[in-house]
């Protein structure tokens, strides 16, 4: 009777054990980030929100946003990136803000010319709908393509 008791109960342990195994979901492998380069990102995307928000300077804006995803292509908010370069570039070639572009500057011409930012803008923001398309950027980013893929 002893020995049936204990392999019953070793099969419904079984069994159980078994169940949540089975149970579990998969876990997707996280990406590793470099917990200082994730701070000085952070850093750099408050700062570059100030620009957009209350300065209207989206050249600063940009310059900020194409530091963040050349030094760090895999930060967290990379959504948040995408969009302000987006959107700065995209205001910026409707002569937009209060920073503006002198385009008689050699470095600035190549860079900030209107056709070179309106495909930019286009770029950055096709670029967040396509990789994050749970960001809660995307729906304004699919606004502005449209304009912009229209011509207006």
């Amino acid at each position: 009777m002893k020995k049936a008791l204990l392999f019953f109960s070793l099969i419904l342990s079984f069994f159980i054990f078994a169940e949540n195994s089975v149970a579990q979901k998969t876990v997707e492998p996280q990406i590793q980030r470099d917990p200082i380069m994730e701070a000085d990102s952070k850093h750099n995307l408050e700062v570059a929100w100030q620009y957009y928000k209350l300065k209207k300077a989206y050249k600063a804006v940009i310059d900020r946003c194409e530091e963040m995803i050349a030094a760090n292509p895999t930060f967290s908010k990379i959504d948040e990136v995408l969009y302000l370069s987006g959107m700065s570039s995209y205001y910026l070639s409707r002569n937009k803000g209060k920073q503006k572009v002198d385009l008689k500057e050699e470095k600035d011409k190549e860079r900030f010319e209107p056709a070179k930012l309106k495909e930019n803008a286009e770029a950055y923001l096709a670029q967040l709908v396509e990789q994050h398309p749970q960001s809660k950027y995307k729906s304004d980013a699919e606004k502005t393509l449209k304009i912009l893929k229209s011509g207006k």
